[in-house]
């Protein structure tokens, strides 16, 4: 008889859960005017979230800098934002404006064992305040990995590759920098936020 009372009670329980969230979708389900606004404030939010930018993020017509490496390498600086939480994200484009396929440097990963380790990034970027006399370097994760693209180590002839590295924010009053990143000469960016 007990396992009668189990059964059945299980198949109350089902019907109840799958009654409450019918309920639920339908109440959820106006299409009025202020739920579009709603869902547009969402999806417009969620699109920011995110330390990474997508390939299309951070693009623009005219480069804040434009810094020549070796090997017809270009970086082409496209941002540089202040974030809320006391970062700023750098976002670039890199280019092979040469004739054939470039290894990318191992160099531009920096010489520090920790970043070394988690394979070829950018991680030896750097931002100076020559303002207050300060070198940032690239943000790293608890497990040491640093806060850029990461996972490249060739391009191709006349390919491109966006790319991010994220540093902490500098002084509020410190809207000029230097950006730095080995092998390739230095530039004056401006962060914006």
């Amino acid at each position: 008889m007990s396992i009668r009372f189990t059964t059945k009670a299980r198949r109350g329980m089902v019907a109840l859960t799958v009654a409450a969230g019918l309920a639920l979708g339908v109440v959820g389900c106006g299409g009025g005017e202020d739920d579009d606004k709603g869902a547009a404030a969402t999806a417009s939010a969620s699109k920011g979230n995110g330390s990474a930018p997508s390939a299309q993020e951070g693009q623009a017509d005219d480069p804040i800098a434009e810094l020549r490496g070796s090997d017809g390498l270009i970086l082409q600086v496209t941002s540089a934002e202040r974030d809320a939480g006391g970062f700023v994200t750098v976002n670039a484009i890199l280019k092979n404006d040469g004739a054939k396929s470039v290894t990318v440097p191992a160099v531009l990963s920096g010489n520090e064992t920790e970043i070394v380790r988690n394979g070829r990034s950018l991680g030896g970027a750097t931002l100076v305040d020559s303002k207050s006399k300060k070198r940032y370097y690239v943000l790293r994760d608890t497990e040491g990995r640093p806060l850029t693209t990461t996972g490249f180590s060739a391009i191709k002839a006349g390919e491109n590759l966006s790319v991010f590295m994220q540093f902490p924010a500098p002084p509020a009053d410190a809207s000029e920098v230097t950006f730095q990143l080995p092998t390739f000469a230095s530039g004056t960016i401006q962060i914006s936020g």
